[in-house]
C-alpha cells in the first residue's frame, strides 16, 4: 500500500540539483512527482520516480547523499475538501502526518504523505476505502 521515496541531499548550489537529474535522464528514469524544500545551506529534494531501487543505487554511485523511504499515495476525485476528509480521517484515528505534498493528474488529485505510523494509517486507508496507488500501478498514473 505504500510507495518508495528518494530523498536526495543537495548543497544550494548551482549544479546541484541538474546533477541529480542528469543521473536520472540518462538511466532513463521517470520523476513522477518531486520537491525541494531547502535551508540556507542544503535541500532535501523528494522524488517519487517510476524506478526507484535502481534510481536510488545510481544516486549513490555518483556520491549523492539519497536515501528510500515508505510513503503513501492517495488518490482523491477532484472536488472540494477531499483532502479534508482524508486528513481528518488520520488525525480522528490518531495518524500524525510528517509531511506532504500533492499535485494532479489526469483529473485526480494525488497526495504523498509520511507518517510515523504506517500501519495505523494502512488500516484506516483500507477500512475507509480510500483509492490508494501502489508501487505496482503507479506507472500507470502517468
Amino acid at each position: 500500500m505504500t510507495i518508495h521515496q528518494l530523498s536526495a541531499f543537495i548543497e544550494n548550489k548551482n549544479g546541484t540539483l541538474v546533477k541529480v537529474l542528469d543521473v536520472l535522464k540518462e538511466a532513463g528514469i521517470q520523476i513522477i512527482a518531486s520537491t525541494i524544500s531547502d535551508t540556507v545551506d542544503y535541500g532535501l529534494y523528494r522524488i517519487i520516480c517510476d524506478k526507484p531501487s535502481q534510481a536510488f543505487l545510481l544516486l549513490r554511485e555518483q556520491g549523492i547523499s539519497v536515501t528510500i523511504s515508505d510513503v503513501f499515495a492517495i488518490q482523491l476525485d477532484n472536488t472540494p475538501g477531499q483532502a479534508a476528509n482524508l486528513f481528518e480521517l488520520l488525525s480522528k484515528g490518531g495518524v500524525n502526518i510528517s509531511y506532504m505534498y500533492s499535485f494532479m493528474l489526469k483529473g485526480k488529485g494525488i497526495i504523498i504523505f509520511r507518517t510515523s505510523d504506517t500501519e495505523k494509517a494502512h488500516e484506516i486507508i483500507s477500512l475507509n476505502k480510500i483509492n490508494f496507488i501502489s508501487e505496482e500501478h503507479l506507472s500507470e498514473v502517468v
